[in-house]
């Protein structure tokens, strides 16, 4: 018995399906993933390397060449990419498709693993992610005070706002956009350094030698225990002006504040942030690949409402950039144009039928075919996007033919006199084969786009 005529004889039975079909539809679409186009990125895992000072010609030779050597043998690298300016060097690696990004990148944290004894000492770890170290960002966040520095702001921003973001579901990373860290600024006389003898080199090593807190120990009794610490890291400007550098040749010690003038300051003034030409931070905030955006935008909205009752008075947070409002938006153009096909296929249809009980059967058709779609869509891992509801839209056309053409092979039959559950299931036999072969050729129209190779292949295949 063919599942047309089983639906005629089974009303009941047909009715269940239909709304089981329709509940697991939209279960299924609210665990999808919301984004503005198919997720295309390949596996990608990059290595990032800081080493101050350095020049890019340093950090060519120093860092990235030993890198490459290292992770070039990798399994399944598609393409190998790296960059080297001052004080940074950044390695990508791009996998291929087949290729799982966490073994991936264990496989490259095992190689640099090796060769970090040949890096640079001065030189900072190298940092390993699982993403392009280019990913931008899907929310800017701006952070300004019309009574704080941006000293001041940026350590406010990473004990209030960094932690507490970072948390959010789906987002992956938290970067600040001219943030100015308190750090010692020590600036050198050269004239005087050069009277008394001393190089940069002899403060660097004093600094290194001196600016330390080592264990020391602890006192044991018969009644008493006390673990021993030896204050010797240097706090203030004025500790650090007092730090011996060396002997000079009049047998007098020479103090850095002697050749150097210390104060507090920024660890880097070379980048700023301004909001509406005020000196502001900027909070970058990194989904996870598998995220939805539109949802760990809510959640970083959510946690800003939570946290504004904390932060001190004269400090205001907004938003600067939402990506999950182009994709709101989009979204909301797409499903208008979805409704409007849907209006306007059922006014055609009752325009030509010219009988409202018949036009409700492509009406009801229509939304559970479409709402049972995203159960499919959770099966293969898909997301809802621009181009999905595209799809869903030219789908609608398919769904309207068959349902056009079944019901006007019925009402024909019922127009001739046959009772209507007869004609259902006599129409419905008559036309079954024809509609199914009609809808498998304009399937596959559309079936060879999966075949392209390339980017263009995979933000269509979906």
């Amino acid at each position: 018995m063919k599942i047309s005529e089983l639906s005629v004889r089974r009303p009941v039975f047909a009715a269940v399906l239909s709304m089981f079909l329709v509940l697991i539809g939209l279960a299924s679409a609210m665990k999808l993933a919301v984004r503005e186009y198919p997720d295309i990125d390949p596996p990608i895992v990059s290595i990032d390397v800081t080493y101050r000072g350095a020049s890019a010609e340093v950090m060519e030779t120093r860092v990235t060449q030993i890198i490459e050597d290292q992770v070039a043998g990798l399994e399944g690298i598609a393409k190998l990419t790296s960059s080297s300016r001052d004080e940074r060097a950044t390695v990508t690696l791009e996998f291929s498709l087949n290729r799982n990004v966490d073994e991936a990148a264990n496989d490259v944290r095992d190689r640099v693993g090796r060769v970090l004894s040949q890096l640079p000492p001065e030189a900072d770890p190298p940092q390993i992610a699982k993403s392009d170290s280019d990913t931008q960002p899907v929310m800017w966040l701006t952070f300004t005070s019309d009574r704080h520095s941006t000293l001041e702001l940026t350590d406010i921003a990473e004990r209030m706002l960094v932690d507490r973001l970072s948390v959010v579901e789906g987002v992956a990373r938290v970067q600040l956009g001219g943030a100015r860290r308190y750090a010692m600024r020590v600036w050198l006389d050269r004239e005087a350094m050069a009277a008394r003898g001393v190089t940069a080199e002899d403060i660097t090593q004093a600094l290194r030698r001196e600016n330390v807190e080592l264990p020391a120990g602890r006192l044991e009794s018969a009644q008493r225990e006390f673990t021993l610490r030896t204050r010797t890291g240097l706090v203030r400007p004025d500790d650090f002006a007092a730090l011996v550098i060396d002997r000079g040749s009049d047998g007098n010690f020479v103090r850095l504040g002697d050749v150097a003038q210390v104060r507090i300051g920024a660890e880097d003034e070379r980048s700023i942030a301004r909001a509406n030409f005020e000196e502001a931070i900027s909070l970058g905030i990194e989904q996870q690949s598998k995220a939805n955006t539109v949802e760990v935008s809510r959640g970083i909205r959510r946690a800003m409402d939570e946290v504004m009752p904390s932060l001190p008075q004269g400090v205001e947070i907004g938003i600067n950039f939402d990506r999950a409002a182009f994709i709101e938006a989009s979204m909301f153009e797409v499903l208008k144009a979805l409704g409007f096909a849907l209006t306007l296929v059922l006014l055609v249809i009752y325009l030509f039928l010219g009988n409202l009980r018949a036009t409700l059967v492509p009406a009801l058709t229509i939304p559970i075919c479409v709402i049972a779609t995203f159960s499919v869509m959770a099966l293969f891992g898909y997301s809802i996007n621009v181009l999905i509801l595209l799809g869903l839209v030219l789908a609608i056309g398919l769904v309207v033919d068959d349902a056009i053409v079944v019901l006007e092979n019925i009402w024909r039959r019922v127009e001739e006199g046959q009772p209507p559950l007869l004609a259902a299931v006599e129409g419905s036999k008559e036309i079954g084969f024809a509609v199914i072969a009609t809808t498998l050729v304009l399937v596959s129209v559309f079936l060879p786009i999966s075949f392209i190779q390339g980017n263009v292949g995979r933000l269509f295949r979906e």
